[in-house]
């Protein structure tokens, strides 16, 4: 359970910096800046902690899946970044993913 948790940080940590990485205006505003520094590292040491159980394949697929998407609901509520239908679809099919190597896939040790 505790690799899901450290995947869950990486995955958080990743968005705010993605997310505080367009704010900051090319490393311009100190504050978002720190924020994308910060979180980056988070990310990383917490992907890296994941990785001791979790195969890096699935986990980098996990947080790739939900990264896009949640980044890209931080994007149409902060920067009122607009998805079409496609858009919305192609991510439906990233969860479904991500939900049939969570309930079928044997990769994961189930």
């Amino acid at each position: 359970m505790q690799n899901w948790i450290y995947l869950s940080i990486a995955i958080l940590s990743e968005v705010i910096a993605t997310s505080a990485l367009n704010a900051s205006e090319g490393f311009t505003r100190p504050v978002p800046s720190i924020l994308v520094v910060v979180g980056y590292l988070l990310a990383f040491y917490f992907l890296s902690l994941t990785l001791r159980t979790i195969p890096v394949g699935v986990a980098y697929a996990i947080w790739s899946g939900l990264g896009i998407i949640l980044i890209s609901v931080v994007a149409a509520v902060l920067y009122g970044q607009k998805l079409d239908f496609a858009a919305m679809m192609g991510m439906a099919l990233i969860v479904a993913g991500v939900i049939v190597m969570n309930l079928f896939s044997k990769t994961l040790g189930h």
